[in-house]
């Protein structure tokens, strides 16, 4: 299968710390996937290595299927890309800083500058210093110089950095369109967990500089703990009678958790235990860890 991104075993030291350990990526064209991991995990690392602004200390990238090396031309004009904090002009405004980025892609179209201003919401900025924006709209602007030329493939580096609520669900609105109606691949790194479960149709989590687990979404679901949350007047008489009943039972806060697959799958059984000893439950419920709690709990961050 040919792939939008490919990296084998691509390794990345700086004197004696490994930022990036032997991560092999497999990113299929026309997905959104999600790179997820904590500060200093090796995100940005690998994404500096998958657009050939750092050399690797060991392993191979290939984006677009060409091989990314300091002899190599690379695919970059169809690559979309937005690293770290977004880097403009200062001095000039939002609209020529666009133009000159529209010079050096070689686009004839002056219309490509006026476009891609409305279609990030920055028509109210266009005649501004780009010094002057805030941090969100600052992030705009570098978004709108990824997308200036309609690339297939977008490498984010946490696009959504800086952005207002509003401003994080209408990237998620436009990024999702670009892959669902235009074909686009979206590489992101982000650090809001809920947004990438809302967005990405494949995650990846870095740790450590290694990738510890790579999934769809759909198994991600199904990978999920689920728990049996009990809440009852009296907690500690309420496990003392399930632990006799051949459960492990825990306390957090005011509640009882039960993880046994048994009464996940039966808490009518757990009801009828508690309602017979006169203990009974007024909420019990299976529920399921969101995306931060199995991130948390898989880079040991949350025992």
């Amino acid at each position: 299968m040919d792939f939008a991104i490919e990296t084998s075993g691509l390794s990345k030291s700086f004197g004696h710390v490994c930022a990036v350990e032997s991560v092999s990526l497999r990113v299929r064209h026309g997905e959104i996937y999600g790179f997820l991991g904590l500060n200093g995990a090796g995100k940005t690392t690998t994404i500096r290595a998958l657009l050939g602004m750092i050399r690797p200390s060991a392993g191979s990238v290939k984006v677009l299927g060409q091989v990314i090396g300091p002899n190599e031309r690379g695919p970059w004009r169809q690559v979309g890309y937005l690293v770290e904090s977004p880097a403009a002009y200062p001095e000039l405004s939002v609209r020529e800083n666009l133009e000159i980025a529209r010079c050096l892609q070689g686009i004839s179209s002056r219309n490509a500058t006026t476009h891609v201003i409305e279609r990030m919401g920055l028509t109210p900025y266009a005649d501004r210093k780009a010094g002057t924006l805030s941090t969100g709209n600052l992030q705009r602007l570098g978004l709108a110089r990824a997308l200036l030329h309609e690339p297939t493939l977008l490498i984010l580096d946490e696009p959504a950095n800086g952005l207002d609520p509003a401003g994080v669900v209408e990237i998620r609105e436009l990024l999702a369109s670009l892959a669902h109606e235009k074909g686009v691949t979206v590489f992101m790194s982000s650090h809001i967990l809920t947004e990438v479960n809302r967005l990405a149709t494949r995650i990846g989590i870095i740790h450590k500089g290694r990738l510890i687990e790579e999934l769809d979404a759909e198994k991600l679901e199904e990978m999920r703990l689920q728990r049996l949350e009990i809440k009852t007047r009296n907690l500690e008489a309420a496990q003392s009678t399930l632990t006799q009943a051949g459960f492990t039972v825990k306390i957090s806060d005011t509640t009882l958790i039960l993880n046994e697959e048994r009464a996940i799958n039966a808490p009518e059984e757990v009801a009828s235990i508690l309602v017979n000893a006169g203990i009974p439950p007024f909420r019990l419920a299976v529920e399921q860890e969101d995306l931060e709690e199995h991130f948390l709990r898989l880079t040991g961050e949350r025992k």
